[in-house]
C-alpha cells in the first residue's frame, strides 16, 4: 500500500514537471521585450505571462540546470508560441530581436576605445562622451565575468581597452551607451567560451591572466595582418618575454603617440611611457586594442619556435622576415630594405 502511494506520488511529480516544461499549444507571434539586466527568473516569468511558457518556476530550474540565461540579449523579441524551451533560449541568446526596432553597427578588429566611441558617435549611435565615461567606470559594467580581475594599474589608457570585442551587433534602436558596451563585453565572454575546452587550464600553467592573454592578443592584432603569421608572431613575444628581453613592438609606439604614423622616428622609440615597449621591459599595462578571436587563440596558442626577432618584408605582401639571431635579423632587415627600394 505505502509502495503504491510513494509510486503514485512519484508518478504526479514527473507528470507536473513534464507537462510544466513541455510546448505550448502553436499560435500567432508574441512581442516581447527582454530590459537590460534583467535576471533569467524574470525572464521566466515574462514569458509565462506572455503564454510562451507554462511554468516559470520549471523554467528557472532548467535554465539554472543547463547553464543558461546568462547570456541572454537585450532586445524586442518576436517569439511564437509553440516554440521549444531550446528554440527560446537559442533566440534569446543570439539577439535575434525585430529588425524594425534594432540598429546595426560593426567595430573592425584592432580599434581602440577611442575609436570605437568615434565611430558610433559619427554614426548617430552615442554620445562620445558618455560612452568614454562608461568605459571608465566599472561601476557601470554587468557583461563580462573577466572585468572585474581587470588590472587596478593608473597607467591604463583606457581600462576597457581590448574588451569591447569587435565584431557586427544588433541591438535595440534605443540602446544606451551601457547596454552597448555590456553588449560588447558579453561578446568577449561567449568568444573566450569558444576557445578549446582546457584554454583557462592552459592560461594558468603559462602563468597568465586573461588580462595579459588580451594584451598579447592586441598586440599581435596590431602587428600581424597575415593570419598564419600570428601564432609565429606570438611566439617571438612569448619568447622575448621569457629571455627578459624588451619587446621593442613598434604598434606600442603608435598606440603612445595617439596617431597612427607611416614611419617612426628615433625619437618616438624615446618617447617616455609605460607602454613604451622599447623602453620598458615585460608586457605594456594592458591592451591597446579589440584582437580578434584568431589573436585571442594565437597568444593562448604560439607556434614552437626560437624566433625572437621579425621584420616586415616590405614586398607588397604584409608578411614578415622571422629571425633567431641578431646576425640573422640583420640580414632580413637589409633584404626589406632591398624589397623596399624596388
Amino acid at each position: 500500500m505505502a509502495l503504491a502511494i510513494v509510486i503514485g506520488i512519484g508518478s504526479s511529480v514527473l507528470l507536473y514537471v513534464w507537462n510544466g516544461l513541455r510546448s505550448v499549444s502553436p499560435s500567432s507571434p508574441i512581442e516581447v521585450t527582454i530590459s537590460s539586466g534583467m535576471r533569467a527568473k524574470s525572464v521566466a516569468e515574462l514569458l509565462e505571462q506572455k503564454g510562451l511558457i507554462r511554468n516559470a518556476f520549471l523554467f528557472s530550474g532548467w535554465l539554472k540546470l543547463k547553464g543558461e540565461g546568462s547570456r541572454f540579449q537585450a532586445g524586442v523579441y518576436e517569439l511564437t508560441p509553440g516554440m521549444t524551451r531550446d528554440e527560446i533560449v537559442a533566440k534569446l541568446n543570439a539577439g535575434d530581436i525585430i529588425a524594425e526596432a534594432t540598429i546595426r553597427f560593426t567595430i573592425p578588429e584592432g580599434f581602440t576605445v577611442e575609436q570605437t566611441a568615434s565611430r558610433l558617435a559619427d554614426a548617430g549611435l552615442v554620445d562620445k562622451a558618455k560612452f568614454l565615461d562608461v568605459a571608465a567606470k566599472p561601476e557601470l559594467w554587468s557583461g563580462s565575468i573577466w572585468t572585474s580581475e581587470l588590472s587596478k594599474d593608473i597607467n591604463l589608457r583606457y581600462p576597457l581597452e581590448g574588451y569591447l570585442f569587435p565584431d557586427t551587433y544588433e541591438m535595440k534602436r534605443d540602446s544606451t551607451e551601457a547596454e552597448i558596451i555590456n553588449r560588447m563585453l558579453a561578446e568577449l565572454d561567449r568568444k573566450l567560451d569558444q576557445l578549446p575546452e582546457e584554454w583557462q587550464l592552459t592560461l594558468e600553467e603559462r602563468g597568465m591572466t586573461v588580462h595579459q592573454l588580451l594584451t598579447i592578443a592586441s598586440l599581435i592584432e596590431r602587428e600581424v595582418v597575415v593570419d598564419e603569421e600570428r601564432p609565429i608572431v606570438s611566439s617571438v613575444i612569448h619568447n622575448r618575454l621569457g629571455l627578459g628581453m624588451p619587446l621593442q613592438i613598434d604598434a606600442t609606439i603608435q598606440y603612445l603617440l595617439d596617431k597612427q604614423k607611416e614611419k617612426l622616428l628615433t625619437a618616438d622609440l624615446k618617447v617616455e611611457s609605460p607602454y613604451n615597449t622599447y623602453l620598458q621591459q615585460g608586457l605594456p599595462p594592458g591592451p591597446i586594442a579589440a584582437p580578434s578571436y584568431k589573436s585571442i587563440e594565437a597568444a593562448l596558442y604560439p607556434d614552437e619556435t626560437d624566433y625572437v626577432y621579425y621584420v616586415t618584408k616590405k614586398d607588397g605582401t604584409n608578411s614578415h622576415l622571422f629571425a633567431v639571431t641578431f646576425k640573422q635579423h640583420q640580414k632580413n632587415i637589409q633584404l626589406s630594405e632591398k624589397n623596399e627600394k624596388k
